[in-house]
């Protein structure tokens, strides 16, 4: 005689357990961890680039700065927007940007490829365009430091739209570590572009709710699962 199990939604724990497991954004799962792991390695190969493009531009007496640098209010310097994230004014420069670009980027980069480099992008391209319209005619601006300001906004409101404290933790963590640079949001140094830093914050925030991870809603079932015919 045959008799098929009729189990309560339940009874499949373990299965929706796993899948919560498996879920690279969830602080303490295995798949946390070794997206973070990939996530880091891939920051710290960036900041060779950037000494090394350091290097070329030094080599080149400033030219890629000069040329490659977005220059407020001037048409020619519209392609800044795209080549500014990636020059720096000297070595320094681009030392005091690897530590957070490293810390805030590996949390950025940990939700997701893809997303990331549309969050980048974006957070780029609206910086950009801010210090077009709003930075000194009479300066060329280069720097990571826009895309970095964007990365502590997306962690922070990360935190807010997606409940995740832990993303609230790291954002207000690097806040303590760096927060004199927080203060380049704001007008002050006449060598610090507080118009890209604020924009990039701005852009950061709207990013992260673009292109956030859509979680999958809970589906209650109140009947028992059906795993098979009742057969006598």
């Amino acid at each position: 005689m045959w008799r098929g199990r009729r189990v309560s939604a339940t009874t499949l724990g373990v299965a929706f357990d796993g899948d919560r497991q498996a879920d690279p954004t969830r602080f303490g799962t295995e798949a946390f961890y070794a997206s973070i792991g990939r996530a880091f390695v891939a920051m710290c190969a960036v900041v060779p680039v950037l000494f090394l493009i350091e290097l070329l531009d030094r080599l080149s007496g400033n030219r890629l700065d000069q040329e490659g640098g977005i220059r407020p209010h001037h048409l020619d310097g519209l392609d800044g927007i795209v080549f500014a994230p990636f020059l720096h004014a000297s070595f320094d420069h681009v030392l005091a940007n690897s530590v957070p670009l490293i810390l805030l980027g590996t949390f950025v980069l940990a939700d997701g490829g893809a997303r990331f480099w549309f969050t980048t992008a974006f957070i780029a391209i609206v910086a950009g365009v801010g210090v077009w319209f709003l930075g000194d005619a009479n300066t060329i601006v280069v720097g990571a430091s826009a895309v970095i300001f964007g990365y502590l906004g997306v962690i922070l409101m990360r935190g807010v739209v997606g409940r995740r404290l832990w993303y609230i933790g790291v954002g207000l963590l690097v806040g303590l570590l760096y927060g004199w640079q927080l203060f380049g949001v704001l007008p002050g140094d006449p060598d610090v572009s507080w118009q890209g830093h604020l924009c990039g914050f701005l852009a950061g925030l709207v990013a992260a709710v673009i292109f956030r991870r859509r979680r999958p809603r809970a589906v209650e079932d109140p009947e028992p699962l059906s795993l098979g015919p009742e057969l006598s």
